[in-house]
């Protein structure tokens, strides 16, 4: 009898052996699967089982590092980048997609087949052969007998007259095939997606005759989430860095929601927004997801969002009837415990999505203007070079530079960039002066900055200049020359008539016309003087309340 089981035992470890030497599809994909990592997720739609058996001799497996794979493709290795839309929403749809990289100097062509670049030259000189690999002459060849082959687990395969390249998607224990040129893409809904990181794997064949020849291996990781992945922008104006989460008071911040949502399964969700700035001034709850909030004091404050969105989801299950004891006088049909029948079975839940950051408040330059635009006179004419002065105000803290640029009147191109700083008391007001040189007459577009450590406030003007033709600059230079003779004869007379007096003795002068003469010669002197002798300033009553000119 002991014989008898040994015997039985040998004929079931033979009928065994079959089995455990084929190769299945999770070996040859993937080395990192753990054990029963099928069972933690449900079927994907259209997808199968990496449980099935793998065909190696239609597709040959390599292992990292083995030699064949310096020789699986002419002119060097084929790189395959995998990109994903990920993260993606439990229940939406997550694209992937494949793009090949060939070696130097190769491209696709429009038939699909393989070729080199235009003026391609090898180490021989140009190369008599345009083709790396003409698929097209392969398949008129009638390489491919009936049309089918046989791949993996027994299915037919289709006859690749166009698709030259085949990539095998590896994911959550199942697999699924996809010919195409040298790029494709492939969704699943996440629906069945256990929550969490995944990865996800491509191995990429190409033709070979009767056969395919893996020429590249890439994998990468993609995450499947049941909250809602939500980003937020936040801006403001005047604000000189917004990435640095510090704004500035008494002006409004944009704060705009963006939902990452590229397979569009929002769409047809409410979806509501709610605020919570945290300086005290309540909850905001809007369905808009764009808001403006401003602060009114400075400091650091903590701000929250939540995101609410109503989805399709998985109806729940019906509570279990209870053990029936006694005689019941209600009917079932009345009895709350009792499961009912679901007439939707369209059943919705809310997911939610939330956001925080800690933004800082400080002061800043909430507003500059150009008050006033005036021409600079010089004794001397400068044709070439006008100046003019701005008269600038601002409104907010008191700003360390300022900056010009001088433009074309469309504002495109740049003529001039000139930056001061601001080295002053602005007083109160906040009023400064900016003195620019123009490169002649003209229309130019000027934009003027006043900025700080936080803010940077802008604002434009178009200035024009007159022009001059040479017979007026004449004038002026004749008429400055006629002014400074008559001044200086004025001056002289007046120099006489003091050394006169200090001499003669003083009479009276009983004709009134010498006294509005002399009052008229005494009123022009100080005039000239002033423009003779400059000097300081400081105690004329008129530059009181001018600003410092920079």
């Amino acid at each position: 009898m002991g014989c008898l089981y040994c015997f039985l035992g040998f004929l079931l470890l033979a009928a065994r052996l079959p089995l455990d030497a084929a190769k299945r599809v999770h070996d040859v994909l993937s080395n990192e699967r753990p054990s029963g990592y099928m069972r933690e997720h449900r079927q994907l739609n259209g997808w199968s089982s990496d449980e099935n058996d793998w065909n190696e001799k239609l597709y040959p497996v390599w292992k990292r590092g083995d030699s064949r794979w310096q020789n699986s493709w002419k002119g060097g290795r084929v790189q395959a980048l995998l990109t994903s839309d990920a993260p993606a929403l439990v229940g939406s749809t997550i694209t992937f997609a494949v793009n090949l990289v060939f070696p130097r100097c190769q491209q696709e062509g429009a038939s699909g087949n393989i070729v080199y670049e235009k003026n391609f030259r090898n180490d021989t000189g140009p190369s008599p052969d345009p083709y790396v690999y003409n698929w097209t002459a392969w398949t008129e060849d009638g390489d491919w007998g009936n049309g089918t082959r046989q791949g993996h687990h027994g299915k037919p395969f289709p006859h690749p007259r166009k698709w030259n390249f085949v990539f095998v998607f590896h994911t959550l224990g199942q697999y699924f095939q996809k010919l195409g040129q040298c790029s494709v893409r492939v969704s699943i809904n996440t629906a069945n997606v256990t929550p969490g990181p995944q990865i996800m794997e491509v191995t990429v064949y190409r033709r070979y005759r009767r056969a395919y020849v893996p020429i590249a291996k890439v994998k990468d990781v993609y995450v499947v989430t049941d909250q809602i992945p939500v980003f937020v922008t936040m801006s403001q104006k005047n604000n000189r860095n917004s990435s640095d989460e510090t704004f500035l008071k008494d002006l409004p911040i944009t704060f705009d929601v963006l939902i990452h949502d590229p397979s569009h399964f929002l769409n047809e969700s409410a979806i509501y927004y709610r605020w919570n700035f945290g300086d005290n001034t309540g909850l905001f709850v809007s369905n808009n997801h764009t808001l403006n909030h401003t602060y009114v004091l400075n400091g650091t404050f903590s701000l929250n969002l939540t995101v609410q969105a109503t989805v399709p989801g998985p109806c729940p299950s019906p509570s279990p009837r209870p053990p029936k004891t006694t005689a019941s006088l209600v009917p079932a049909g009345d009895n709350a415990l009792e499961p009912r029948e679901i007439p939707d079975k369209n059943c919705h839940i809310n997911r939610y999505g939330y956001f925080k950051a800690t933004i800082t408040i400080v002061e800043g330059i909430l507003e500059v203007n150009i008050i006033q635009v005036t021409d600079v006179l010089m004794p001397v004419p400068q044709p070439d070079n006008p100046l003019v002065d701005f008269v600038v105000n601002c409104q907010g803290s008191t700003p360390t530079e300022v900056c010009t640029v001088i433009s074309d009147p469309t504002c495109q191109v740049t003529q001039n960039t000139v930056c001061d700083p601001v080295n002053m008391d602005l007083g109160d007001m906040c009023l400064l002066t900016v003195r620019r040189a123009f490169g002649g007459s003209g229309t130019y577009c000027m934009n003027l900055t006043l900025g700080d450590d936080a803010s940077l406030a802008l604002t434009s003007t178009l200035v024009s200049i007159p022009g001059r033709d040479p017979d007026s600059l004449l004038r002026m230079a004749n008429g400055t020359l006629v002014f400074f003779v008559g001044c200086m004869a004025i001056f002289v007379t007046v120099i006489a008539l003091l050394v006169y007096k200090k001499h003669k003795e003083y009479k009276p002068i009983e004709n009134s016309t010498g006294i509005v003469v002399r009052g008229k010669g005494l009123n022009v002197f100080p005039n000239c003087a002033k423009m003779l002798f400059p000097g300081n300033q400081e105690e004329d009553p008129l530059l009181k309340n001018q600003p410092g000119i920079l």
